[in-house]
């Protein structure tokens, strides 16, 4: 993953253990909803304004009006603290805007850190109660931002521990843990990708599928993706929808390297229903040809067809 989201996610915000096989794992938590509406995460929109000069939420009522006239209904942030949700609730009230996810940043592999990214968490839980926010992302940091510094054994079991507490204290709030990753935790076999799923309760850890980090992260690979949805898909209430065309993102959601048809159809087989939020970013070599928000209506009706089988 790029350290530019790396550290979009960590500063800014809102506003300016047993192991156990996939075939024995015990039974999953009760889905967290029945249906969502389409939703849309804040580092789409973050990229589309870099690639204008202008800054994602400087002027969050200007922001979260041009989200809304993308015709998508709910919006998934990326918070640091319970004031940047509490922030938050007004815009989203005018803007009749949903955020039934959110993304938090946590630091759990060094048990001296562990405890404050989840008492921070947990925190910001309490206040994103109240908006009906039920499920909180997290993708847990790399060693140091930037680098293809791996984690050693016992960093993966002390972050493993510490996901699954995370998730066990957010389950009491009614909030459903979202394991979420980038292409670092798909290096060396794949070796904390796994071990975050295998040595957690499915009860207290899900997944997010970030469907695009997958692939990339594991050589631009469908079969290593499709192997993902084959061991965990039962886990999945969330997946994050992004496309590319021979290893580019896209300025929008479509045909690409990513067979998201068949996608749809192996989720539906899993009987799960996951929150689907796109996350159609830019980077260097991505199609300049409209505005974020013509972008984003094409990508809705787009996942609206391609994903049908999965909404209510």
């Amino acid at each position: 993953m790029s350290s530019t989201r790396r550290r979009f996610l960590t500063t800014a915000t809102a506003l300016a253990g047993a192991t156990l096989l996939p075939d024995s794992q015990p039974a999953q938590a009760k889905p967290v909803a029945k249906s969502f509406p389409i939703a849309c995460n804040s580092y789409t929109w973050l990229t589309f304004y870099q690639r204008q000069g202008k800054t994602w939420m400087a002027d969050p009522d200007a922001s979260l009006a041009e989200f809304a006239q993308s015709g998508i209904t709910a919006y998934e942030p990326a918070v640091n603290s319970a004031a940047d949700v509490t922030k938050l609730f007004p815009l989203l009230t005018k803007h009749k805007l949903a955020m039934h996810s959110l993304y938090v940043n946590s630091t759990l592999h060094e048990a001296h850190e562990a405890q404050k990214s989840i008492d921070s968490v947990l925190e910001i839980a309490d206040a994103a109660r109240p908006a009906g926010t039920s499920i909180f992302v997290t993708n847990p940091s790399p060693i140091k931002w930037g680098t293809n510094d791996d984690k050693t054994d016992a960093d993966l079991t002390e972050q493993a521990r510490n996901l699954d507490r995370l998730g066990a204290e957010l389950r009491k709030r009614g909030i459903t843990l979202a394991y979420h990753t980038h292409a670092p935790e798909h290096r060396q076999a794949a070796r904390e990708f796994h071990h975050m799923l295998l040595a957690t309760d499915p009860k207290n850890v899900s997944l997010c599928l970030d469907a695009h980090w997958v692939y990339r992260g594991s050589g631009n690979s469908q079969v290593a993706l499709f192997d993902v949805v084959k061991l965990y898909g039962k886990r999945v209430v969330e997946v994050h929808i992004r496309q590319s065309k021979n290893g580019i993102w896209q300025e929008t959601f479509g045909e690409g390297d990513i067979d998201y048809k068949r996608l749809a159809t192996e989720l539906k087989a899993h009987n799960v229903r996951p929150n689907l939020v796109l996350e159609q970013c830019l980077e260097k070599g991505s199609p300049d040809t409209m505005s974020a928000v013509d972008a984003h209506k094409q990508d809705l009706a787009m996942v609206k067809t391609l994903f049908a089988g999965l909404l209510g």
